[in-house]
């Protein structure tokens, strides 16, 4: 049992969960916009999620404590590496346009993580973007609806419209609410200063914006040029079911709630399209 969770651990700990959910959304696109499977961007997409989430993530430990990373640190970074090495030969197999739009989302990714704010706007040592107050979620949803989104579509020529802006809107409103579960969660690790949403209007407040959020998620779909029945059947399923995780999330769940059980709520989506 102690072997099994270390494995579980690291799939977590070495983001290759929050990769797959990014993955599912991509190829949620596809289907959503009747594209073909497009190997080089979805494998592109879940190699770069991997390794900018453990550049977020380790980059202060591994700059500041290389020479006394734990085991298991150690053996994320070796992921890390391997997954980057991937992540550039798939680069190579992109268009120079899906490229341009990848720089982009590249650069938020790297402000997000290193310093580089002038003192008098940082609200504590860490001088990122994230560090600024309220701005985490929205970066976050900023990038996945752009990265999810726009990038499989970029990379497949697909003429944009009235639907494309509204599926990335959609996108972006779900994101947000997914995350609410983890500020919920981090209540009582998080800086007041960070500002996030539950800090600034409450726990109760918070589930139900979102709740009134993930209902502006499922009839905004109507506004479609082209919705189908399925669709509004799937997306009502995935409503309930963020509604579900949303609504009994509190600061004392232990950390698997939001990183397996809420970070799964992409996967199962795409799993509801692919079978239904």
């Amino acid at each position: 049992m102690r072997i099994i969770k270390q494995l579980f651990d690291f799939y977590l700990n070495s983001s290759i969960h929050v990769a797959l959910a990014v993955y599912s959304l991509s190829w949620i696109t596809l289907r959503e916009f009747n594209i073909l499977y497009d190997e080089n961007i979805l494998f592109f997409i879940f190699f770069a999620t991997i390794t900018g989430y453990n550049f977020v993530k380790y980059f202060g430990i591994a700059k500041f404590h290389h020479r006394s990373l734990t085991d298991a640190l150690k053996a994320i970074q070796v992921f890390s590496l391997i997954c980057f090495v991937l992540l550039c030969y798939y680069t190579f197999q992109l268009p120079l346009i899906t490229l341009g739009y990848i720089a982009i989302f590249g650069l938020v990714t790297f402000l997000y993580a290193i310093p580089f704010i002038p003192k008098n706007f940082y609200l504590d040592n860490q001088q990122n973007l994230r560090a600024i107050s309220g701005l985490k979620v929205y970066i976050i949803a900023l990038v996945w609806a752009g990265v999810t989104v726009f990038l499989p579509l970029i990379n497949n020529d697909f003429d944009w419209n009235v639907d494309v802006y509204i599926t990335a809107f959609q996108r972006f409103v779900f994101v947000i609410v997914l995350m609410l579960p983890f500020e919920i969660r981090d209540l009582k690790y998080d800086s007041i200063k960070l500002a996030t949403i539950p800090q600034r209007i409450g726990v109760k407040l918070t589930k139900i914006i979102g709740s009134l959020l993930l209902l502006f998620f499922f009839f905004v779909e109507f506004f479609k040029d082209f919705s189908t029945y399925l669709n509004n059947i799937g997306n009502l399923i995935l409503v309930c079911l963020t509604l579900f995780f949303l609504i009994f999330a509190n600061k004392k769940r232990n950390r698997y709630y939001s990183s397996f059980w809420v970070e799964s709520i992409p996967i199962i989506w795409l799993l509801i399209i692919l079978f239904y």
